[in-house]
């Protein structure tokens, strides 16, 4: 096992070299501030495991997750660190995970983390890789982690020093562990995580670990805190509320603030290796996940491999020209794409069902962490372009959950379904994925489920309200989130009459793409405005189109307000534009969104606005101005060098399209309109088992802030902002000149 891995170090040193070693262009402290919910952690691609550091717990700090809403374990102003957690989130909304916390200490044992904690310096992230020193003990931790294993490695000051896990702190109050030490050198267990958005917590579910030690522990032992009780049960108690701590104790232990200590006395300066494997089916597949994965490997052995596979990832797209900040920008970007969704799956293949959590078995990987209202607007798209094979899998993936559940995922995490959000979007991505040529998946059984979730008029997670829906054409204020509901509902509608054409369903074709067009019973001809209807058929009075703003609550719209989501049906952005009176009335409302300040970079509703002046002729320019304008304001290379919320990987996304100059302006459609390129040169690999074509460049020439002159696809003039997927996938020469 050592030679092989001495052998993947070799080759990786070799492959690095002879190309462009993108990771250097990877800056996981984007994201960090501005509540883009990333964390610096390091992670392998589509990991299972991250090892992150967390510093949001304890009053030291300016954010603290018990305080205020925080759905990550890591923020770039706070300076008070509690340990490195090693199953989290990047980019989502609501908090879950940033368990299983290792903590190096040195000095006397102290298991309370508000007062074992530390400050901290010198940090490092890279793509993979981790660093800080905790300034309390002057300890240098790094880490790294392969697809299912954390490593980390502390170098102690002589003396004594302290490894401790804790099990009872978490990014969230959800409570439950049990571990055992197995020897001077491991410990097992399990922690309870869950309730997303502090939601369903009936649906708690266990994460299971193993941990071991480079180096035996000359004293070891567990910790374990019970609730203070009070009256006549306190006085039974001499350990009301109070820690024990035991010492050298192998049985298991059940609880909730619940932790292990290892300590040790060292002679000189030190470093020790902890490596700690992660499943969400056993004890047992935790081990066997950390054998196979890192048993014999050193931590610049895990770490080598890790960075090559990011660099193998990163090069499908190879961009030149342009600054290195926008280099970093758009990598860092790609990067955060391939974080989530993420292998849930063992090595040998078990993963936790659906619905039941039995343990099944795939062939393939088996993919987790599905926020399908934010990623069926782009990154699946991308996913498609640039790693189809990926995309093929989470396709898989969603069948499964079909199969296992009967429904397909809406918001679906670790095999649990959150229902997190409106709509109903996977449809969305089963149907852009064929569509975009990708069919190595059952169809059949894929519109099979995407036409359950829109016609079973009873007990329906997905659809909500849909006996109104269908009744009536649109949802009322009886429902919740009325108007951007019925909007979902259309998109999805949409994109099931696009695959029931295409298979040849032509009456299922003529209901969905009428029901599709719904939203138009809720046009306010006034106001030029989606509006709110009661269940009598009237407006809802009194009405404020502002309302929602900022995420506030309003009637009738989910996060956003009646302009953030006047123009969010790109599917039949044509129509709107009659509906609105033309094109000069289009562009002039659409204008008056960002004049007046509606549009909200941070959010998915609108996400799409700047690109829709392309459907008015003559009017082109202004997305060219607006994208600029957007990526320059909103994307930095800095820790608040996000719009916000990262929702997993959309807003990066949004981000590498723009960058790139073609964009998926609406889902399910094989199509992108097309903008100005921010790199001089962009060449995508194309994947030879998916498409025809082995590479599609896109060139930008002329003059390098101008708008667009003229465009050309292989050579000859392309007299439209639009261009289907299939042309560029055959293998294409894009090229944007610009005056």
């Amino acid at each position: 096992m050592k030679i092989k891995f001495f052998l993947i170090c070799l080759l990786s040193s070799q492959l690095i070299s002879q190309a462009q070693e993108l990771t250097k262009f990877v800056n996981p402290f984007i994201g960090t501030s501005n509540f883009g919910a990333t964390n610096p952690g390091a992670i392998a691609p589509r990991g299972m495991v991250s090892v992150s550091p967390f510093n949001v717990a304890g009053k030291q700090n300016t954010l603290e997750k018990d305080s205020r809403w925080l759905s990550n374990p890591y923020v770039k102003e706070n300076t008070f660190l509690t340990g490195f957690s090693h199953v989290n989130l990047s980019g989502v909304g609501c908090p879950d995970l940033g368990v299983i916390l290792l903590m190096p200490t040195t000095g006397e044992l102290e298991t309370n983390h508000l007062k074992y904690g530390s400050t901290y310096t010198n940090e490092v992230a890279k793509a993979g890789y981790y660093s800080t020193k905790l300034e309390k003990y002057n300890i240098n931790v790094e880490t790294t982690a392969s697809l299912r294993t954390g490593v980390s490695r502390y170098t102690f000051p002589k003396g004594k020093s302290n490894i401790l896990l804790n099990l009872g702190l978490g990014l969230t109050n959800e409570e439950g562990a049990s571990l055992k030490i197995v020897s001077p050198t491991e410990i097992e267990g399990m922690r309870s995580v869950g309730s997303f958005c502090y939601y369903k917590p009936e649906e708690a579910y266990p994460v299971y670990f193993v941990a071991k030690f480079s180096e035996p522990a000359a004293r070891f032992g567990v910790w374990k805190k019970p609730k203070a009780y009070t009256g006549e049960e306190a006085k039974w108690m001499p350990y009301n509320g109070e820690t024990r701590i035991m010492e050298g104790y192998r049985k298991d232990v059940v609880g909730d603030s619940i932790g292990s200590y290892f300590s040790y006395d060292f002679e000189k300066q030190t470093a020790v290796e902890v490596k700690i494997g992660v499943s969400y089916v056993s004890i047992e597949n935790a081990r066997e996940n950390l054998e196979k994965e890192t048993l014999n490997a050193s931590f610049e052995d895990v770490y080598n491999k890790t960075k090559l596979d990011w660099n193998n990832q990163l090069s499908k797209i190879k961009v030149e020209g342009g600054s290195e900040d926008h280099k970093t920008i758009f990598y860092t970007a790609l990067y955060h794409t391939l974080i989530h969704p993420n292998t849930l799956n063992d090595f040998n293949g078990e993963y936790p069902s659906m619905a039941t959590r039995e343990t099944l078995k795939t062939d393939g990987t088996r993919f987790t962490v599905f926020s399908f209202w934010d990623t069926y607007r782009n990154l699946h798209a991308l996913m498609s372009l640039v790693y189809p094979k990926q995309q093929s899998n989470m396709v898989k993936s969603m069948l499964s959950i079909y199969n296992e559940s009967g429904w397909l995922p809406k918001w679906e995490l670790n095999a649990t379904e959150t229902t997190t959000m409106v709509g109903d979007p996977a449809g969305i991505v089963l149907a852009d994925t064929y569509l975009k040529g990708i069919h190595d998946f059952d169809i059949e059984k894929a519109y099979e489920a995407m036409r359950k979730s829109a016609t079973q008029l009873e007990n329906n997670p997905l659809r909500p309200g849909i006996k109104e829906y269908v009744s009536n054409g649109y949802l009322t204020t009886k429902n919740s989130g009325s108007v951007s509901t019925t909007q979902e509902y259309n998109i999805s509608d949409y994109a099931i009459a696009l695959l029931a054409k295409r298979l040849g369903k032509k009456a299922d074709y003529k209901r969905f793409i009428k029901q599709s067009i719904t939203y138009r019973n809720l046009y306010d001809n006034n106001l030029k405005l989606l509006r709110p209807k009661k269940p009598d058929g009237s407006w809802y009075e009194p009405f404020d189109p502002l309302a929602g703003a900022n995420f506030t609550k309003n009637i009738g719209f989910i996060e956003g307000n009646a302009w953030q989501y006047a123009f969010m049906v790109t599917h039949d952005t044509k129509g709107l534009m009659k509906l609105m009176g033309g094109s000069s009335s289009f562009t002039k409302q659409l204008q008056q969104v960002f004049d007046s300040n509606q549009f909200d970079m941070a959010n998915e509703p609108d996400i799409g606005y700047p690109y829709l002046f392309n459907y008015a002729k003559g009017e082109e320019w202004r997305s060219q101005n607006m994208v600029r304008k957007l990526v320059a304001e909103y994307f930095k290379n800095t820790p608040d060098g996000l719009p916000g919320n990262d929702d997993t990987g959309t807003m990066s996304a949004w981000l590498i399209y723009s960058m790139m100059g073609i964009y998926p302006i609406s889902p399910g459609e094989p199509f992108y309109t097309i903008t100005a390129p921010m790199f001089d040169k962009v060449t995508i690999q194309l994947d030879k088992t998916y498409y025809k074509g082995t590479q599609l460049i896109i060139t930008k020439t002329g003059n390098v802030d101008g708008k667009i002159n003229n465009i050309q696809l292989n050579g000859k003039t392309h007299k439209s902002y639009f261009v289907d997927h299939s042309d560029l996938v055959k293998g294409a020469v894009l090229n944007i000149n610009l005056k």
